[in-house]
């Protein structure tokens, strides 16, 4: 079978990302359940190889479409003008970042690889003309819309958090949450559940918003006036939804174990407790879109980026992440092409046997 092309982002130059790729296929079998394909700069990705003494070697290829397996293989994006210095915030480096992150997702849109993961970035330094999102997410939303639009999960293997809303001021928070944005996120996310994690029937937890679930009112009414009306109607239309649950306590207790994953109301009500669990081997991945893409739950780490520190497995699991829902995901599609034709037993009091009901009779 042909491996999956899994393409990779140098992520911001002067962080941890390039180390944590480097680090992550330092071992020889990730070649053997995909072709990753580097998008980044030569000189650059040369300079983070002997930083940290690997051994690892790469192949340019002008495009992903020459990519080969076995090997680390390697698209310049750059005219190879930025200069790596370890933990220091650059222009240069946002430019270098966006480069490649332009290049990647152009190829992903092209089909010439199959996934996409994302190292970390400097989101004020990439901030340009060209790129003016709060991060990631944002930009593939626009680069690869769909009817219902993006939802950050952050998972590993025990636990799936998404959240309601992603990179806004705490302040705005309670007046951007709607009922029509939790009902939209919930849909998302059962529909992710089913297709991109093979869960027949998912049972989602629905995080409160305010301290205590408001205290019926005494410390805050979107419980009573937002989430609570969303969950019900939710409920009503067949999605296996709780809460609104009080975070601290939710958190706190292990309930989280009972569902296959967690809506959250705001980025650190979700992701504090997240990293607090998994931090180590955390993935961020954008459900909602057409694409996938997924990447580690850390970022840039200015604080170590250069002093071979950084811990590669949550980069290694958003590969395995995105291999895992492309499988799903193809999976769901042919179970899903020719479903069988309802079957019934004739009980009309003359025979037991099995009649046979057309597909294309609405059932």
């Amino acid at each position: 079978m042909e491996k999956i092309k899994v393409g990779i982002t140098q992520g911001d130059i002067n962080g941890v990302g390039l180390e944590v790729i480097l680090k992550t296929f330092a071992d020889a079998e990730m070649f053997e359940i995909c072709t990753p394909v580097l998008y980044g700069s030569p000189k650059v990705v040369t300079y983070h190889i002997k930083s940290i003494e690997s051994q690892l070697n790469f192949q340019l290829v002008e495009s992903a479409l020459q990519a080969k397996d076995n090997c680390l293989n390697l698209v310049n994006c750059s005219n190879d003008d930025a200069v790596v210095e370890f933990g220091v915030p650059s222009a240069a480096a946002g430019k270098a970042a966006f480069d490649a992150l332009e290049r990647a997702s152009m190829e992903l849109k092209e089909g010439m690889i199959d996934v996409l993961v994302t190292a970390p970035i400097n989101k004020s330094d990439i901030q340009s003309n060209q790129f003016k999102f709060p991060g990631h997410t944002e930009y593939l939303a626009q680069k690869f819309p769909s009817e219902t639009g993006p939802l950050m999960i952050l998972m590993n293997q025990d636990l799936r958090v998404a959240l309601v809303t992603t990179h806004v001021p705490i302040t705005k928070v309670a007046q951007t949450i709607t009922q029509t944005m939790i009902e939209s996120k919930i849909k998302i996310l059962d529909k992710t559940l089913r297709s991109d994690f093979c869960i027949e029937i998912p049972r989602i937890a629905v995080l409160a918003l305010n301290p205590h679930a408001g205290d019926m009112g005494l410390i805050g009414t979107e419980e009573q006036t937002v989430i609570k009306p969303a969950i019900d109607n939710m409920i009503s239309q067949g999605i296996q939804c709780f809460g609104p649950f009080s975070a601290d306590g939710f958190f706190g207790n292990g309930s989280y174990r009972m569902f296959h994953a967690v809506l959250a109301m705001y980025h650190d009500q979700g992701l504090i407790p997240f990293k607090a669990i998994a931090m180590d081997n955390g993935v961020n991945y954008t459900a909602g879109l057409d694409i996938i893409r997924t990447s580690p739950d850390h970022g840039t780490a200015y604080d170590i980026a250069g002093k071979g520190l950084a811990n590669e497995n949550s980069m290694r699991q958003a590969i395995y992440a995105a291999i895992d829902v492309y499988n799903a995901r193809k999976f769901d599609k042919e179970i899903h092409k020719n479903p069988l034709r309802r079957q019934f037993f004739d009980r009309d009091g003359k025979d037991d046997k099995v009649n046979l009901e057309s597909a294309d009779d609405g059932q």
